[in-house]
């Protein structure tokens, strides 16, 4: 069992003056990058290690200074609400003292996503949790000496682990854009010459925008791995087409499962693509080393050696945890078994022997007594000429749900009378916006909590 430190170390023995990392106009090798890390290693005085994050050489030196230190890092987002930050590291407790070293069962990283009640929710992941992970991506996605990764995410944002991790277990080199280069995503794989993408599907429709997706345009980039949100058929096609020589995967998985726990590759000829119910990429089937199961009411659940054991807080693991028998749940209480499975909230269904994401299960609404989901409204507007991203909302209108549907691309007057054509009556939005972009998060996500408050808002 390795520590994600001990991964890195050894490559860094190995290959010493490969290039590990650049980021803008430096370029440090394993060697210049272990020694900086192991000299900052020093001065770490805690043994959970808050990092505020930026594209720079220093945040991936503190990264690895944490690790080396035996530390748990705390990614926090240097552009976050100073409060938000500050509950982060008192949820996280860090400031606690060092141990000499970091054996597997220790906590490698802790990171926070959004919780329902507005409170975020610590997930922390163990070395051995990320073990089986990364020697699994590193083989299928054939990286080594030689090969370019992007690290388009930010830290905060558990996909990166895979960025620096699979490139530093393998001798290969992280690529960090800078903002700028961020904004157009096919130019920054041509010039940087990566051969392994890796990004949410938002940035396809960016590039669509700036008008960068043209054929054939990326013809030296390998792998195009996308995850943390649906991957439409349409964007994926568009992205294909403009890395012919690239083999393209869709990934699923929530921070609770350790960056990303199914996938699914799409075949070379778009003509054996497949053709799903709500017009997304499948995200596949769970890696060789995990299990997944479906409830009756659709909601997925997976167990295996990625699953993580807990939140920081324990209140935060009510109904998480459950034992499956017949498609049907029994939460589990106190701490989790090995055998114990990890409800996603995510809504899937089974199709031609692979997974397909669905939406939240917390996103269906009742409609005048009918059970809505606002995902079945946003696949019919993604088919449509033109349309680039459609998302659908509820909004509460005098004690009563409607929907309101916006959509980004060619602004078209017809929208409303297709839906009508296509939909039943109580699926049809009150409230139909075509909008220039989509807001984001920092993660590059469609910011649906963003677009809620815009529809609400009139």
């Amino acid at each position: 069992m390795s520590t994600l430190y001990s991964r890195f170390e050894r490559t860094a023995r190995r290959v010493p003056d490969a290039t590990a990392l650049e980021v803008g106009g430096e370029h440090l090798t394993y060697a210049q990058l272990r020694g900086l890390a192991e000299r900052s290693a020093r001065a770490i005085t805690g043994r959970r290690v808050a990092l505020y994050c930026s594209r720079s050489v220093s945040t991936y030196v503190g990264y690895l200074a944490a690790l080396c230190a035996g530390a748990t890092v705390v990614p926090v987002n240097r552009d976050a609400p100073v409060s938000r930050n500050r509950d982060i590291c008192r949820a996280a407790g860090v400031g606690m003292v060092v141990p000499e070293n970091a054996p597997a069962e220790d906590i490698a990283y802790i990171l926070f996503t959004s919780g329902s009640t507005g409170r975020p929710k610590g997930v922390p992941i163990r070395h051995r949790q990320v073990d089986d992970y990364l020697e699994y991506c590193v083989d299928r996605y054939q990286v080594g000496p030689g090969c370019r990764l992007s690290q388009a995410f930010d830290l905060t944002f558990d996909p990166s682990v895979f960025d620096m991790f699979v490139a530093w277990t393998s001798g290969a080199t992280v690529v960090v854009p800078q903002r700028d280069e961020v904004l157009t995503p096919t130019r920054f794989v041509v010039e940087r010459r990566i051969s392994h993408w890796f990004s949410v599907p938002s940035v396809i429709a960016l590039a669509k925008r700036l008008r960068g997706l043209r054929a054939g345009s990326m013809p030296n980039l390998r792998w195009a791995l996308f995850a943390g949100e649906q991957l439409t058929l349409d964007h994926a096609a568009g992205w294909a087409a403009a890395a012919p020589n690239a083999t393209v995967e869709n990934l699923y998985g929530p921070t609770e499962l350790t960056i990303t726990c199914t996938g699914y590759r799409l075949p070379a000829d778009p003509r054996d693509w497949p053709r799903t119910s709500n017009g997304t990429v499948p995200i596949g089937r769970p890696y060789p080393h995990l299990e997944a199961t479906v409830l009756t009411d659709g909601e997925l659940c997976v167990r295996g050696s990625q699953r993580f054991d807990g939140y920081v807080d324990p209140a935060d693991n009510d109904g998480r945890f459950v034992r499956v028998d017949n498609g049907v749940a029994t939460a589990v209480s106190g701490l989790p078994a090995d055998t114990d499975w990890y409800r996603t909230g995510d809504r899937v269904r089974w199709e031609g022997g692979d997974l397909v994401h669905l939406g939240r299960i917390d996103d269906q609404v009742k409609i005048d007594g009918h059970r809505v989901e606002p995902g079945e409204v946003e696949s019919v507007l993604r088919a449509l000429d033109g349309v680039d991203e459609a998302v659908v909302v509820p909004v509460g209108d005098h004690g009563r749900t409607t929907l309101c549907a916006l959509y980004t691309g060619e602004s078209r007057p017809d929208v409303a009378q297709v839906l009508c054509d296509r939909l039943p009556a109580y699926l049809i939005p009150t409230e139909i916006r075509h909008v220039p972009r989509f807001p984001v998060t920092a993660n590059g996500k469609i910011d649906r909590a963003a677009l809620r408050l815009i529809a609400a808002g009139g």
